[in-house]
């Protein structure tokens, strides 16, 4: 496996796929590092030559912020967000959506499980 900016990309992948394992790297940045070096094909990166491998390097860790740095400007921009107290903030800090998508209906994977409540049930149900 070769290692990209702390990650180990699989060998066995094309590289352009691989090079997305990186956070902060999608397939677009990869199509692009992969042009500049100068790797034509879409090889796997077991094919790759070390001089390939050494300027993909060079260029993620000179150009691209990525990994550890990336998480940590996100997170900080989250934070600057919930103490300015704004819109998104406080959605943020109730853990809803903070994109303006509903959820009186669907948001399960931010709000988590359904919880039960009571004197939520149908109205109108007779027996």
């Amino acid at each position: 496996m070769a290692l990209v900016a702390g990650v180990n990309i699989p060998d066995n992948k094309r590289v352009e796929y691989s090079l997305t394992r990186i956070y902060g790297i999608g397939p677009k940045q990869a199509k692009e590092v992969l042009s500049r070096v100068g790797v034509d094909d879409n090889p796997r990166v077991k094919d790759l030559t070390e001089t390939d491998l050494v300027k993909i390097r060079e260029i993620i860790e000179k150009e691209k912020t990525v990994e550890g740095d990336l998480r940590r400007e996100v997170n900080l921009n989250i934070r600057r967000l919930i103490d300015i107290g704004s819109y998104k903030g406080q959605r943020h800090r109730r853990g809803l959506p903070a994109r303006g998508q509903r959820t009186r209906t669907n948001a399960r994977a931010k709000r988590g499980p359904r919880m039960p409540v009571a004197g939520r049930g149908q109205k109108g149900k007779t027996k």
